[in-house]
């Protein structure tokens, strides 16, 4: 009986530990993340590969080309958590979404036609947690 007194309150620290780190709030930083500008390769196609994970994309800043293909390898470096890449903006056209399982990678392909600024993020949410986007899994497509 002793021993699974003990085993309980081990698994309950274990689980509380767990939530109060999940709770924990996100430091603001002011980020001064450098923009990545990807170049069209022999075939006229621009291609990166972004790495997600922890609640971030690196990198988090991309330049492309208006007007030529872009094709971007999602890789996720995370050991259990799955992560999305939601990019949508109807007024541009840009429609891109992929889910990517913890460990996999996935190639999104896309044109965008119209210049701008635009925000790419994860939409993972667990419960009641904060999610993903709100602890700081966001980006931006700059399209010049």
């Amino acid at each position: 009986m002793k021993q699974l007194s003990l085993v309980v309150r081990i698994g309950l620290s274990i689980g509380l530990a767990g939530i109060l780190f999940a709770c924990a709030p996100v430091p603001k930083e002011v980020k001064t993340e450098k923009v990545t500008t990807v170049r069209a390769d022999d075939k006229g196609i621009q291609r990166a590969t972004i790495i997600m994970d922890s609640y971030s994309y690196s990198p988090s800043a991309l330049s492309v080309q208006a007007g030529k293909p872009v094709e971007l390898t999602l890789r996720n470096a995370a050991t259990f958590t799955p992560h999305t890449f939601h990019l949508d903006d109807p007024a541009s056209g840009l429609h891109v979404h992929a889910e990517v399982s913890a460990g996999e990678s996935q190639t999104v392909r896309f044109t965008p036609t119209q210049r701008g600024t635009f925000t790419f993020y994860c939409e993972k949410k667990l419960l009641f947690f904060k999610s993903h986007r709100e602890r700081g899994q966001e980006g931006r497509l700059e399209v010049r």
